[in-house]
């Protein structure tokens, strides 16, 4: 069994040229969507944190598997609804165009989401 990656880098070099390539593009889709936030690997995947975990994305045999589920707003679910798999979690089939517009959308939400639960934990009063 290979080494686990440690660096994103080194996790996209571990698939075949076309696959490096969309998953590079991924990266910056999300890096430009969440320029704030910090590029780790996490459950051996690459993960983004900004006040917690934002997103993770995996290349699999057949499609990019995008992390977590699609939440907040109806519009967007609905726009992400082809692409649900197993518990909500998005795939991109490698055989058709990823939708790398939608990827953005899904960051751009969930960092909003992120900026408004940390600003709701700082309004809570501190226990004693």
């Amino acid at each position: 069994m290979p080494a686990a990656p440690t660096t994103v880098d080194e996790y996209i070099a571990g698939f075949p040229p076309e696959v490096q390539a969309i998953l590079q593009k991924v990266r910056a889709t999300v890096r430009k969507a969440a320029p704030g936030a910090e590029e780790v690997i996490s459950y051996r995947m690459p993960a983004y944190k900004h006040n917690g975990m934002l997103v993770f994305f995996a290349a699999f045999k057949s499609h990019i598997g995008l992390y977590p589920p699609v939440s907040g707003s109806a519009a967007l679910k609905r726009e992400a609804a082809p692409y649900s798999g197993p518990k909500g979690n998005l795939q991109f089939p490698l055989d058709e165009r990823i939708p790398y517009g939608l990827i953005s959308r899904i960051v751009k939400a969930k960092v909003r989401e992120s900026r408004e639960r940390a600003a709701a934990k700082a309004k809570r009063p501190k226990r004693a």
